[in-house]
């Protein structure tokens, strides 16, 4: 068995080889503080469900006024969910005349998904 099947530890304590991200390499100090700051934008379930009304919106764009009604809360409310979601890099704003839209942006979802996807096993790599 080789040491990339084995998920050996080097030592530094780091597994070589085998996963992505969290399971690769300890994170420093400023991506942990700022992969904080993302995972708890995406703590309340509100943002959560925010996040994903924009990310599954026909033509990536959805206006702050289709987002409003799906929720029993204040548009200001709403407008401060959205605030943090944009802070944390998650998606991203237009104005348009009176209106906000939003958008996904793809490459912070992809990111996080680097980092807490585990890589296949050998075995099933080669299948």
């Amino acid at each position: 068995m080789s040491k990339q099947e084995s998920g050996a530890v080097d030592p530094g304590g780091a597994v070589q080889g085998c996963c992505p991200g969290l399971l690769r390499t300890p994170l420093g100090e400023d991506e942990s503080v700022e992969l904080a700051r993302v995972f708890k934008a995406l703590g309340d379930p509100v943002r959560l469900r925010l996040l994903s009304l924009i990310a599954s919106r026909d033509g990536g764009e959805v206006c702050v006024c289709d987002l409003t009604p799906a929720f029993d809360l204040a548009q200001p409310t709403i407008s401060h969910h959205l605030k943090l979601l944009r802070e944390a890099g998650l998606i991203a704003s237009q104005r348009r005349g009176t209106w906000v839209y939003y958008r996904l942006l793809p490459e912070s979802t992809d990111r996080l998904a680097r980092i807490l996807t585990r890589a296949a096993a050998p075995e099933a790599a080669g299948a």
